[in-house]
């Protein structure tokens, strides 16, 4: 559902839907993206890097940035556009965490399932208890 919120950045009061900023924002975001998008596309720009990018066409890197972790500007187009992992900063090109702190974290969590399912082993043997009604009724 919509709601009223002030741009990010110019300040103007819209209506925020799927679009996170206001409409004159959004055609200048747009404007800028076809310069990136123009620049890339030539054969001898396609392995430039972020920097590059960004000081040729005058577009902020973080716009850059954005674009390539929304899809817009695929990896197999601009090999070079990187930007730092969420966890240790190594560049990547596409998802928040590096390959290696993906496996990093993928161990971490199976270590501790692990330990979570013997401590609640643990816990169910220790409160187990036994009855013989057999000899209650006796």
């Amino acid at each position: 559902m919509a709601e009223l919120a002030n741009c990010p950045q110019c300040g103007e009061l819209f209506v925020k839907g799927v679009i996170t900023v206001c409409q004159s924002c959004y055609q200048e975001e747009e404007k800028k993206f076809e310069k990136v998008y123009a620049f890339i596309r030539q054969k001898k720009n396609r392995t430039a890097t972020m920097y590059e990018v960004a000081n040729e066409t005058g577009v902020e890197e973080s716009l850059i940035t954005k674009w390539v972790k929304e899809k817009r500007i695929h990896p197999s187009h601009a090999p070079n556009l990187t930007y730092p992992c969420e966890r240790c900063g190594n560049p990547i090109s596409e998802g928040k965490l590096c390959s290696s702190c993906t496996i990093t974290l993928k161990e971490d969590l199976t270590k501790e399932s692990i330990k979570t399912v013997a401590e609640q082993q643990s816990d169910y043997s220790a409160n187990r208890a036994y009855f013989n009604w057999n000899d209650k009724n006796k």
